[in-house]
């Protein structure tokens, strides 16, 4: 048990100082590569942090442990909408541009709905496999395509900027860049960019892992049900990247990378790695209801609907949404 407990904190630590290289290296790409940091964190940051519940929901599905697997995904997605985004609302109000709340989220409510349609009898087959695969092909096509054509690359700067001005974090990271003989600041080369996004990413998924084992370890010792463990313990242990990521990014006056990485993660948590799972071998649903499908949803469409009010997430919404996730939890705990 001690050992047990001794892991944990490793990994949050590791999660920790993975997310801070990994915003760091995404960020300073993103500048140099003339593309918006809004695709750089539904793409690349949002690929990365969702690489432990991939892990977790092949090996889950593969052991015979479905309803781990897709506990996993379907309680990672209501953590990363409502306790993630509502912490990083609580640290930085986060200023949504118009693009993103008319186009990518309304992709990742889609991607709930699919999910939940499908379903419907319990099972994940190998056909409901490609279809969540084809969604997730259609969403990285049209991603890709909108930053070609620079979508959404002005309203990004500008939701940074404005995010910034009131973050008064993100001068004294701006003081602390050293600079130049000539006195600008010095941008990093990028092989020191990607070092930092690989490094960050193995921190990340090492550390993550670390936590789950561990508090999988614990909490399946105490006789609590694979559902449940993956609707919270092993869900909060994989989103723990999100969860950091996008804090440091608000903290930094980065929202566009923290609410791409939500966005991004949630969609490619049920397109890509339920998509993937259920192809490679079939899903038979029991102990994830159809409640927490609705929890996962309206938990999305709650962060969607609080971004069209004047595009930004104000700190007492984050406020309502961490409080609706305790609600939640507090009543799978006392279900059991």
């Amino acid at each position: 048990m001690w050992l047990d407990i001794v892991l944990i904190i490793i990994g949050v630590a590791l999660v920790l100082k993975g997310a801070d290289a990994l915003t760091e290296g995404a960020s300073a790409l993103a500048r140099r590569m003339n593309v918006s940091e809004m695709v750089i964190g539904l793409t690349i940051v949002a690929a990365g942090t969702s690489a432990p519940e991939l892990f977790v929901s092949l090996v889950s599905a593969l052991k015979g442990t479905p309803d781990m697997a897709v506990g996993n995904v379907v309680g990672s997605n209501t953590m990363n909408a409502m306790l993630i985004v509502g912490c990083a609302a609580m640290v930085a109000p986060m200023v949504i541009s118009r693009s993103t709340v008319k186009k990518d989220m309304p992709f990742a409510v889609g991607a709930s709905v699919l999910l939940m349609v499908l379903s419907l009898n319990s099972r994940l087959g190998l056909v409901d496999g490609l279809v969540l695969l084809a969604g997730f092909v259609g969403f990285m096509v049209y991603t890709l395509r909108g930053s070609k054509n620079g979508a959404g690359s002005a309203e990004s700067a500008a939701a940074v900027s404005a995010v910034s001005a009131e973050n008064a974090l993100s001068a004294e990271s701006a003081a602390a860049v050293p600079a130049e003989e000539g006195g600008s600041a010095a941008a990093p080369k990028p092989w020191v960019s990607a070092l930092y996004v690989v490094g960050g990413l193995a921190a990340l998924v090492l550390g993550s892992n670390l936590f789950v084992d561990s508090a999988s370890s614990v909490a399946l010792s105490l006789g609590i049900s694979e559902a449940v463990v993956g609707l919270t313990v092993v869900a909060g242990g994989t989103s723990l990247p999100e969860l950091a990521t996008s804090v440091v990014a608000a903290r930094k006056g980065q929202s566009a990378i923290a609410i791409g990485n939500v966005i991004g993660s949630n969609v490619f948590n049920i397109l890509m790695i339920l998509g993937l799972t259920a192809t490679i071998s079939p899903l038979q649903i029991e102990g994830i209801t159809t409640l927490d499908m609705a929890v996962m949803l309206g938990s999305i469409a709650l962060v969607w609907f609080f971004s069209r009010t004047r595009y930004t997430v104000e700190r007492w919404e984050g406020a309502v949404l961490v409080a609706g996730y305790l609600a939640y939890v507090s009543w799978l705990i006392y279900s059991l």
